[in-house]
């Protein structure tokens, strides 16, 4: 029995935040896993949140295979390139199609190309196959955002914290679309201080709430 494990990684992109989300191949076996890090599975209380992102588990049955092309597939999107890691991903998909990770992947590397409409469709996909999965919404908000659909993008967003409320970078996006493309000022203070409680150190975020309070404050 192997894992499917995501493990988000994120960047800040100017005005909006975009979450990278990289996935990797554990085994789970009797005997010690392969994985040097620990692994926490879905069942155990929801995931796991730190500063670089949080952990989930698809546990699904793989071959040697079929992992070997999904590392490959992730170490092609690390290194940008996309076109070849999208084409192992559809692979992986056709050999395990019931694992939400792979098309979160696959989702992320077609926005990446700007393929917009096929990020969409897999972000959809992996939310057929798990309708708890925040990062899969999380992502799909971007799109939605991106496509200048505001109010889904919300909604999309508020689901993703509502399965995981300290999901920190589902909270500044929501606070960038608030402030930004809704000029709901509640939303956007209530959003940036949430992030900024689990982020203390981001300058650039502690800029923004000093900003929003003086617009605030001066209405």
């Amino acid at each position: 029995m192997l894992a499917l494990v995501d493990v988000s990684l994120h960047n800040a992109r100017l005005a909006v935040l975009a979450t990278m989300v990289s996935l990797a191949l554990v085994a789970c076996s009797t005997a010690a896993p392969v994985a040097k890090k620990a692994v926490v599975h879905a069942e155990v209380a929801g995931p796991q949140v730190s500063e670089t992102g949080f952990t989930l588990t698809d546990n699904v049955q793989i071959d040697a295979d079929t992992r070997a092309q999904y590392d490959n597939a992730v170490r092609q999107l690390e290194q940008k390139q996309y076109e070849q890691g999208i084409a192992s991903l559809l692979k992986v998909t056709q050999s395990v199609p019931t694992a939400t990770a792979p098309y979160i992947d696959l989702g992320i590397a077609y926005g990446r190309t700007g393929d917009l409409d096929k990020a969409e469709a897999n972000f959809k996909r992996a939310l057929e196959l798990n309708p708890r999965h925040p990062i899969a919404y999380n992502e799909l908000g971007l799109v939605y955002r991106k496509t200048g659909r505001f109010a889904e993008a919300r909604a999309s967003y508020e689901k993703a914290i509502a399965l995981v409320p300290d999901f920190h970078f589902a909270r500044l996006n929501l606070a960038i679309l608030c402030d930004l493309y809704l000029a709901d000022t509640a939303c956007a203070l209530d959003n940036y201080e949430a992030y900024q409680r689990a982020m203390p150190d981001d300058k650039q975020a502690a800029m923004w709430v000093a900003d929003l309070r003086t617009r605030v404050a001066s209405h």
